[in-house]
């Protein structure tokens, strides 16, 4: 299967689901590969913890979520019980079973800060049973024979995620530490072999590292993340009942997100919603309180549904407002049979609320006001772009900018008050590239327009086929990757 169809797959889903399914194909595996003795753990027992935990997971999410008042999340508890399954030993006391995923519930709703998660669930749950009932978890995942499907799986993930940079950061610093841990005259190279093959490393950085809602909201940070984690699971320690453990680690690497991190979650009042272009909405809302975001970042907003489908409850939109205005406003395309979530999105009426967090993206203007740019919108891929020149007009702030906006029809250009104005104040050069009159934005047009584009940074940003489009193109063109900015967030659909 070739890249392009890989992603054509992972944008079909959620990447909360694409990790359900991971998740739950590993626990079929493992039930098979124990009726086969490759597993060393009975299969009744694979099978009963499991389904303890699913079921502990979803009725303490769904109590905790009624005694909250906040939306229920199944997904999350799903997610949460799938990975416990594999971290604790088949067959282990019902006590300790229990326990877990009480726990694991119950830090999403008690650990947080303004509803924001603090820890990653599964990681202080296994602690906080190791602290009251001195039993803790196992890690039997690190099984050679699913090793193979961990590295596939994980893979997937990292690339959904577009988290390689957390991943390998946290396998570089933990791989030096075990090399510089060994005892004199051990081979490095069989430590580092065993430590992948025969453990459950890997299912560490792919699942429970790159956790969304306790990563760090933008690259350098993140990589920063995944070092500080990789140092403290390489390094034996003691800390009066706790030892060092990969979910020690974590939890320990979660504070330093924490702290490097937007904090908590919003409760957006929704105040209009209007055709800003057929089939595209725009949303104004109200947060509680001031957000503090760069223009081009995004959010995920959770909204209460009916009856969620396959896509869930949870959807990660941009910011289309600037830091400069009082709202926070969304520019959203509603395509055919659309998903229950944005079904319930827009049946909102003024003066209902929904949640919104995780602020996060590195899609931001650089700190070098000097610095030439292009912008390539496809669509709604506008949005950041409404984001950054409503913060440039509201600043007086020029920057040499050419922005080309492409769309279907001309009736489909949204935002285009905003864009004369900053055409008229600022000097931006505003390109619009109907494909009905103009035909597709190709090379010949970039360079008819752009006789010069070496020096400049580009910024693109819409549907994920146009995005990865553009970036062929462009390094085609010569234009160097460290010069290429795509607008991307986790969950496409």
């Amino acid at each position: 299967m070739t890249v392009p169809y890989i992603d054509s797959f992972l944008n079909k889903i959620t990447m909360y689901r694409a990790m359900l399914y991971f998740l739950l194909i590993l626990i079929s595996l493992a039930i098979i590969f124990s009726f086969f003795g490759w597993v060393p753990y009975d299969t009744l027992d694979i099978i009963q913890t499991s389904l303890i935990l699913f079921a502990v997971c979803l009725v303490t999410n769904w109590i905790f979520s009624k005694i909250f008042r906040v939306p229920t999340n199944n997904e999350s508890a799903y997610i949460t019980a799938a990975i416990l399954t594999l971290i604790i030993t088949p067959g282990a006391d019902l006590l300790f079973v229990v326990l877990a995923a009480v726990f694991s519930q119950a830090a999403k709703y008690i650990i947080n800060f303004r509803g924001k998660h603090i820890f990653n669930p599964a990681a202080i749950a296994v602690i906080a049973t190791l602290l009251v009932i001195q039993q803790g978890a196992s890690w039997w995942v690190g099984n050679i024979y699913l090793v193979p499907f961990v590295i596939v799986g994980g893979l997937l993930i990292a690339r959904k995620l577009q988290h390689f940079d957390l991943v390998i950061s946290f396998l570089i610093v933990y791989l030096i530490r075990l090399v510089f841990s060994l005892p004199d005259g051990a081979n490095s190279w069989s430590a580092i072999k065993s430590t992948l093959i025969n453990s459950s490393t890997l299912y560490f950085a792919f699942v429970m590292l790159t956790e969304p809602l306790t990563t760090p909201p933008n690259r350098k940070l993140r990589i920063t993340y995944g070092a500080i984690v990789g140092f403290i699971a390489g390094t034996n320690f003691i800390i009066g009942p706790l030892y060092s453990s990969p979910e020690l680690a974590l939890v320990l690497g979660n504070i330093f997100s924490f702290l490097v991190s937007d904090k908590g979650r919003y409760k957006m009042t929704l105040k209009e919603k209007k055709e800003i272009a057929p089939a595209t909405f725009g949303f104004e809302f109200t947060p509680n309180r001031k957000i503090n975001f760069q223009p081009g970042q995004y959010l995920e907003w959770t909204l209460k549904t009916k009856k969620d489908d396959l896509r869930g409850n949870r959807r990660y939109f941009t910011i289309a407002s600037s830091p400069t205005e009082d709202h926070i406003d969304l520019g959203i395309k509603f395509y055919d049979k659309p998903s229950t979530f944005k079904q319930t999105l827009t049946s909102l009426n003024a003066g209902e609320t929904v949640l919104a967090g995780q602020l996060a993206g590195d899609f931001t203007l650089p700190k070098d006001t000097t610095k030439k740019l292009v912008f390539i919108a496809g669509g709604i891929g506008i949005t950041p772009f409404r984001s950054m020149v409503k913060y440039l007009i509201d600043k007086k702030e020029k920057r040499d900018i050419v922005l080309f906006y492409s769309v279907k029809t001309e009736s489909e250009i949204a935002y285009k008050d905003i864009l004369s104005e900053a055409a008229n104040k600022l000097g931006i050069k505003i390109i619009y590239v109907v494909t009905d009159r103009d035909g597709l934005l190709d090379r010949k047009r970039l360079e008819a327009e752009l006789p010069i584009w070496s020096d400049r940074t580009f910024y693109v940003s819409g549907p994920r086929g146009m995005v990865v489009a553009f970036e062929k193109l462009l390094k085609s063109m010569g234009v160097s990757k460290r010069h290429i900015k795509s607008d991307f967030f986790p969950g496409y659909v």
